[in-house]
């Protein structure tokens, strides 16, 4: 009988919770925006502003994460990452001044930035070969999960809680219950084997991986596979050391990581994420029917998603931005003649427009989900060498987050002083440009092995060939 019991359950719903609780953070925002405009009376280009100090944090948390991960363990840096989550919703629950607001709302960004970085990472590495595919699955399902649950949260504490001076500070304030769970639990589970062997712990590596797997040939499998990721890793930082980012061999992906993480968000997934309920509210429903839409958005999203990741090995990376870039022409071009059309024809917004509204954020949410949404995170960590693989993910986080910042930031400007319209018209040309790179300039990933990747896509790195 092999002596240890495993413990992958509890890691599951760990990862589980802090993807649903990136998710939450990402959405709650959305019930908050007209009363924080009214409470601390902002006008558009000030709750732009307001919104967008979260995604800044979040650009910071991405960036600066991965060190303090490699150093001090993944599991410290989860810790202070719950924190953050913690201190984030409650300081922004119990803020009365819109500075103290924006500072808690950027640490709170510090921690999905950061979490965007290190939850995959200890993910991948405390997971059992046999079940790594759906523990990372899991984690992004859960994160789609956390929008909707966010929207659902807001749309309940609106209804229990009828002070407008108060609901807002509600909605914020309930994230800090999930992610006090998530620190509590953090106690339950243990570093990850790999970077305890990386450090010097092999012993206690050996141990947790016991624990981590079912029988004594499984955890010999797992630790066969650590060490021979860490040979590779130590090779590649051999080779890695010397070879700069930004040549002319490495441009091709530089560009092809840069055009969907910057498509992805001039989409307005973000701003339509962050600001559903106004826009449905702007569009003619009632303020309780705009947040029962939202939870209709955030649902669609969810079984979209799913959908997708059933998908995406079979039918290729391509063919889902192919299908997710004319379903973005089809919603956000009927969202701009809608708007146009009742915000300068008719001169009005009704229950009518509301509904209409309604269909085509559905149409935009699925269009998103099942091709951007499941693409853009597998793409990118498909098509760079293995010797720059890692900046290459931080180029497109850091590209993902920086359009997401500007397209959540000028939103509600452009809508106030142009019109709904107008915003949706400028998503519409961008996915235009979309459709024609994905046809003209993406290439296919899939079923190409990691090693084969840079001789399909046609690279040279004259810095690793004169060497």
């Amino acid at each position: 009988m092999w002596p240890y019991e495993t413990t992958s359950d509890s890691k599951r719903l760990v990862a589980s919770l802090g993807g649903l609780i990136f998710g939450f953070d990402t959405a709650v925002i959305s019930g908050t925006t007209e009363h924080l405009k009214a409470y601390f009376q902002l006008d558009d280009a000030r709750l732009g502003w307001a919104v967008g100090m979260a995604l800044l944090g979040t650009i910071v948390g991405a960036l600066t994460a991965g060190k303090p991960a490699d150093r001090f363990g993944r599991k410290p840096v989860l810790f202070v990452i719950g924190i953050l989550y913690v201190v984030g919703a409650l300081g922004s629950a119990l803020s009365h001044d819109i500075l103290v607001l924006e500072i808690f709302r950027f640490l709170g960004g510090l921690g999905v930035g950061a979490a965007s970085v290190c939850a995959p990472i200890y993910t991948a590495e405390i997971a059992p070969p046999r079940v790594r595919g759906r523990l990372v699955g899991l984690v992004q399902f859960n994160i789609v999960l956390g929008i909707l649950l966010a929207y659902l949260s807001n749309t309940i504490v609106r209804m229990i809680v009828t002070d407008p001076t108060l609901d807002w500070r509600w909605m914020f304030g309930v994230m800090a219950v999930p992610a006090a769970i998530f620190l509590l639990l953090l106690f339950t589970v243990p570093e990850t084997p790999r970077w305890m062997m990386a450090h010097g712990q092999e012993e206690k590596g050996r141990a947790v991986v016991a624990k981590l797997t079912n029988t004594p040939e499984e955890a010999q499998q797992q630790i066969d596979e650590i060490d021979a990721s860490l040979a590779a890793a130590a090779k590649l930082a051999a080779e890695g050391k010397d070879v700069p980012f930004f040549t002319k061999g490495h441009m091709k992906v530089i560009l092809l990581a840069f055009a969907i993480a910057m498509f992805n968000q001039m989409s307005g997934i973000n701003a339509i994420l962050y600001y559903a309920p106004v826009v449905m509210e702007r569009a003619g429903a009632s303020t309780d029917a705009a947040f029962m839409m939202s939870v209709a958005v955030g649902f669609m999203n969810l079984v979209a998603t799913m959908t997708a990741l059933t998908v995406i090995d079979k039918l290729g990376r391509r063919q889902l931005m192919i299908i997710g870039s004319i379903g973005y022409l089809i919603s956000l071009g009927f969202l701009s003649g809608l708007m146009f059309y009742y915000e300068n024809v008719v001169g009005h917004f009704n229950s009518t427009s509301s509904v209409l509204v309604l269909v085509g954020l559905l149409v935009f949410i699925a269009a998103h989900a099942f091709g951007q949404g499941s693409v853009i995170w597998v793409f990118i960590s498909e098509i760079f060498p293995n010797r720059i693989r890692g900046r290459g993910q931080s180029l497109g986080s850091m590209t993902h987050w920086s359009f997401a910042w500007l397209t959540s930031t000028f939103f509600p400007p452009i809508v106030g002083t142009l019109g709904g319209g107008v915003a949706f018209g400028i998503f519409f040309v961008f996915m235009i440009g979309q459709l024609i790179w994905v046809l003209r300039v993406m290439p296919e990933t899939k079923g190409v092995p990691l090693e084969e990747m840079e001789a399909k896509l046609g690279l040279t790195d004259a810095s690793v060939v004169k060497r």
